[in-house]
């Protein structure tokens, strides 16, 4: 598989790490009320989709940047590759 880093260009996704699921971005807030609740659901219940799903990688063997990477999880079919500092602070 093929990842067409937005600095680097295209890489072998073997330079990567996979850490799972872009959502993970999005931590809870400790001081909230129902932080330990939050918290168990943020570390523990994940979804397993089928088709287009936002990924976190890791660029371990490269510049080390952390990319969110859309990809089809059926045919491995990458539509997008974002650094995830720029997905980070469109949130905000």
């Amino acid at each position: 598989m093929i990842i067409h880093h937005p600095l680097l260009g295209p890489r072998d996704a073997s330079e990567f790490v996979y850490l799972g699921d872009a959502s993970l971005m999005n931590r809870p807030n400790p001081k909230s009320e129902t932080a330990a609740e939050d918290f168990h659901r943020y570390q523990y219940l994940r979804d397993n989709p089928v088709g287009q799903h936002r990924e976190l990688w890791y660029h371990e063997q490269g510049d080390r940047s952390w990319l969110v990477v859309t990809r089809n999880t059926l045919t491995h079919d990458i539509t997008k590759v974002e650094l995830a500092r720029d997905v980070a602070r469109s949130q905000k």
